[in-house]
């Protein structure tokens, strides 16, 4: 359906529409339809992705800290009754 402001709406519009049910051969997948693309990393680009991945590591992030939290929001044994107090409480403070 397509619906032109508030007054005019066109009627329902067929499933099949200008689509084309595709043949089995080409159903297959990229294999059928010739080379596959590859990606090739030059040793400079290489080394600029190493270089971001050591300033993530420097950056403060604990990512022993986000695993365990993960792990427990996961669980369900994240949110206790005095962590929701104590952020509460903060947001009250903030607030004001």
């Amino acid at each position: 359906m397509q619906i032109h402001g508030t007054t005019h709406a066109h009627g329902p519009q067929g499933l099949q529409g200008p689509h084309r049910a595709k043949p089995a051969a080409e159903a297959q997948g990229p294999a059928a339809k010739g080379p596959v693309d590859q990606l090739d990393i030059s040793p400079a680009a290489q080394a600029a992705l190493d270089a971001s991945s050591a300033l993530q590591d420097a950056s403060g992030i604990r990512s022993d800290l986000v695993n365990r939290i993960r792990q427990e929001i996961a669980g369900g044994t994240y949110e206790t009754p005095a962590k929701i107090d104590a952020a509460l409480e903060r947001l009250l403070d903030e607030l004001g």
